[in-house]
């Protein structure tokens, strides 16, 4: 079974796991919601201003408050992101070890964890923002090289959030022990990261195909329903994969660190997903 049809079969048994606990959906549609409010919150001052060349202008003029202005916006995106998966892979683990998560069990679980979750996010902002600058002030090959230390940053710090969850330990050992275990067992935060999204994007094909069809239908109402249409299941869509990679993550971790098999997964699986370096 090669690595997409693996991603398959566990995003079918991460959806069996969701399917006992539909409340999980939640957690990101309220996360959406914050997400949207922050934007909000820092772009609608700009578009009111009418003036389309103010963030240019910020970054020549005033470099060193709009550094301050963007790292503050990385920072809470990652808290808000952060935050709401913690809730998300909670509620899972509590299903994983036998219980009945509620909603309430997931919030509370993370709000434990907030000043450790509040670190992880600094700490993540930090590195998104270096990411980012090298990135502006790169040529072709170093925005390449950039984009591969971004996803070696994100194969590395994979199982954070689960070693937060369910061990409460600071960021920097959760990290070195997020680590250790892609030391161990090679392979589960790539397959989880790749090609979940390779699947997830497969999947918002439909909608850019409705899109196309609304804007180039020439009838207004009808390309207003169509918009309408392809913005709903995205967002949908948006909701169930984060969910899904939740679940996954919970699943990961309970394998790759005790060696227990969740129930509605299958050990066949998860060794696929966990191979071993030679």
């Amino acid at each position: 079974m090669g690595r997409f049809e693996t991603s398959l079969a566990i995003m079918g048994s991460s959806w069996e796991l969701l399917k006992k606990d539909k409340e999980i959906l939640i957690i990101p549609v309220v996360s959406g919601i914050a997400m949207m409010m922050l934007a909000a919150s820092f772009f609608i001052p700009v578009f009111f201003a009418h003036d389309p060349t103010w963030t240019q202008r910020a970054m020549q003029e005033d470099r060193d408050s709009f550094l301050i202005m963007s790292f503050v916006y990385y920072f809470l995106s990652y808290l808000i992101i952060i935050f709401f998966n913690s809730a998300i892979v909670a509620c899972a683990t509590v299903r994983m070890n036998g219980g009945d998560p509620t909603l309430v069990d997931g919030i509370s679980i993370a709000l434990t964890r907030i000043f450790k979750i509040i670190i992880w996010a600094l700490i993540s902002a930090t590195v998104g923002v270096i990411l980012r600058m090298i990135q502006g002030r790169s040529n072709f090959v170093g925005r390449v090289l950039t984009g591969f230390l971004g996803m070696a940053w994100s194969a590395a710090s994979y199982l954070v959030i689960p070693i937060l969850v369910n061990e409460n330990k600071d960021p920097y050992f959760a990290f070195g022990d997020s680590v250790k275990l892609l030391k161990k067992t090679w392979g589960e935060g790539l397959i989880g990261t790749f090609s979940f999204g390779l699947v997830f994007t497969v999947m918002t094909l439909p909608a850019f195909f409705i899109l196309a069809a609304g804007i180039y239908s020439g009838n207004g109402p009808l390309a207003l329903t169509l918009i309408g249409v392809a913005v709903v299941y995205l967002v949908v869509l948006s909701v169930f994969q984060s969910a899904l990679q939740g679940i996954f993550q919970a699943a990961l971790y309970q394998f790759a660190r005790f060696g227990n098999v969740p129930e509605g997964f299958h050990q066949e699986q998860l060794r696929k997903a966990l191979i071993r370096k030679i």
